[in-house]
């Protein structure tokens, strides 16, 4: 079986997401959700985020997420999912020069060409190497594979954990189609699997 991916998170992605996270939940509020699950309120301060590398980005954004399953309880699902749904147009907007023009070229694909590109866009913001996460087609539907899977740095759960992934891929194929799809975490490396893997169904 081939080796799982370092655990790292692009910090551009992560600052993100600490962005989305903040607006969505406000500051005094995430502040709690630190402060119940003992993790350090500077964990979200600009100051401490530009020292970090990725592997650090890894460990923090999965501790982040892991006390807000902590604060939420069964909620934790719906609440990382909006946080991933409300990421995707960050990432959009912040992207680089040839990220926004991959964006482009998707959006002139007939509607039922655009799934996959899409998801490898996804993949593009996701990962720090290009093995880290990857599309691939399943029959008539496709798969995304986070074998990096940074929000389950040094985490062990009895079920997928990766909520917010799941929230943007969802939302990045309503971008470039106009519907939802279901997505469904199958695998996921905090459950003990080798990578972590999304099931995207297509319409039939």
């Amino acid at each position: 079986m081939k080796e799982p991916c370092a655990q790292l998170l692009p910090l551009r992605f992560f600052r993100q997401f600490l962005e989305t996270l903040t607006d969505d939940v406000g500051k005094q509020a995430l502040l709690s959700i630190l402060a119940k699950a003992k993790l350090p309120a500077d964990l979200v301060e600009p100051q401490t985020v530009s020292r970090y590398n990725c592997a650090a980005a890894a460990e923090t954004y999965a501790n982040i997420q892991k006390a807000m399953r902590i604060y939420y309880g069964r909620g934790a699902r719906g609440a990382l999912n909006r946080i991933g749904r409300l990421l995707w147009p960050r990432l959009l907007e912040t992207a680089s020069l040839s990220e926004k023009a991959q964006a482009q070229v998707i959006r002139t694909l007939p509607p039922s060409m655009r799934a996959k590109p899409t998801l490898e866009l996804l993949a593009r913001f996701l990962r720090e190497h290009p093995e880290g996460v990857t599309v691939h087609t399943l029959d008539l539907d496709l798969l995304l594979v986070d074998r990096a899977g940074a929000v389950t740095t040094g985490q062990k759960e009895v079920y997928p954990i990766c909520y917010v992934t799941i929230g943007l891929a969802q939302e990045a194929l309503f971008w470039a189609s106009g519907r939802e799809h279901d997505v469904e975490e199958r695998a996921c490396r905090a459950a003990g699997a080798a990578q972590c893997e999304f099931k995207v169904t297509m319409a039939k």
